[in-house]
Formats: structure tokens, C-alpha cells, sequence
């Protein structure tokens, strides 16, 4: 992929801020277990007496695979810059019970958002529940032959619907699904116009 020219010219500066998020999903028979990290930096601020590190984030969620509810939650602060930061990192306990999957951005909004929370540790949480969407079909893939685990995953796929343009109802993924494509396989999947076509060959062609 081309990087854009502005980007490029700006590859040897020493960078104002950096904010890094890294997800990691492990997963049991029962469980998905998910570490999310957010790290606010300085890069400028390397060698001088001022902060570097801001911000460092950690939350924890255990997620069940069946309903995709919240069953474990921690959360703390690494750095940070008031002491009294911590203070609200008990708080995200409250996660237990919601589903990732069912109004789970407008619901973490509701509860920690702005004033009630803390806004890197909600957008973090907001930002986790799409990896545990994604990582349905890879723990699927990684334990079973692609035909079956395609098969497996789409049971029970109303967490797909409207989660995106390629996903809305009625829409590119649901008309793939209709006419034989499943999950696996190549990426990018082939565009419906070929898919289509392949179905409507007459078998042994």
C-alpha cells in the first residue's frame, strides 16, 4: 500500500504525542479472555525532565462465548497523571453482565462516560469489543478444518448484522452467506459478482 506523501515526509520527526493500543484474545471452551493496554506518550520528552509516559491503561475482561456477556472485569492504571486517577479504576467492575455483542458502546457510554468514568479507560473498553467479534472466527479456524469452523461460526450470526456497511441487513455479507460463501479461506473473499457467478456454473463445467 502507497504511504501518502505528507505521512512520508514526516518519518525522521520526533513525534508531539503517541497514543499505542494493543488487544490480545486468548481463549478457553467456555471463554474468551482479553487484555487491552493504552499507552500515551511523549516522544519528545525522552532524555528531559519532563513526563514521557502519561498514560498506561489496563483492562481486563473475561467474556463467555455463549450471549457474549461480561462474566469477569478489571481494570487499572499503570501511570497516570493525579494521584486520585486510580480512584475510578474499581469502577469498571461494572461491566459484568453486559454482552459485547447487543448495544455494548451505547451502554459503556451510559455508564462511565465523561464525568462518571475515565475516558481513556472507556474508550478502551469501547475499542475491545470488535476484537471479541473477531476473534469468534479465529479461534474457530484455529481448532477446526475451515469447512466446519465456516459452518460453526455463522451459528447464531445476528452479532454480524449491522456492525458495519458489509454487514447491514440484507446487505453484501448476508447475499455471500445466500448463495454458499463462508468464513476461512482467502481474504480479501472473492467480490459477490464472482461468487455469484461461480454459484450459477453449471456443476462439472
Amino acid at each position: 500500500m502507497e504511504t501518502s506523501s505528507w505521512i512520508a515526509d514526516r518519518a525522521g520527526e520526533v513525534p508531539t504525542h503517541r497514543r499505542s493500543i494493543s488487544m490480545t484474545v486468548y481463549d478457553t471452551p467456555t471463554t474468551f479472555e482479553l487484555d487491552g493496554r493504552l499507552i500515551d506518550e511523549r516522544p519528545w520528552a525522552e532524555g528531559t525532565e519532563n513526563v514521557t509516559t502519561l498514560h498506561t491503561m489496563q483492562l481486563r475482561l473475561e467474556v463467555q462465548r455463549t450471549g457474549l456477556v461480561i462474566t469477569r472485569a478489571e481494570a487499572r492504571m499503570l501511570d497516570f497523571p493525579h494521584a486520585e486517577c486510580p480512584g475510578i479504576a474499581p469502577a469498571f467492575a461494572g461491566l459484568v453482565g453486559l454482552s459485547v455483542a447487543q448495544g455494548f458502546t451505547k451502554e459503556v457510554q451510559a455508564r462511565f462516560g465523561r464525568a462518571k468514568g475515565c475516558a481513556h479507560l472507556e474508550f478502551l473498553t469501547r475499542a475491545l469489543a470488535p476484537v471479541v467479534i473477531q476473534a469468534i472466527p479465529s479461534a474457530a479456524l484455529r481448532r477446526e478444518a475451515p469447512e466446519t469452523a465456516g459452518r460453526n461460526v455463522l451459528d447464531g450470526t445476528t452479532w454480524l448484522g449491522d456492525t458495519c456497511h458489509l454487514w447491514a441487513a440484507g446487505g453484501i455479507g448476508a447475499q455471500k452467506l445466500a448463495i454458499g460463501w463462508r468464513p476461512g479461506g482467502r481474504y480479501p473473499a472473492p467480490p459477490l459478482a464472482e461468487l455469484r457467478a461461480a454459484a450459477e456454473e453449471p456443476s462439472g463445467a
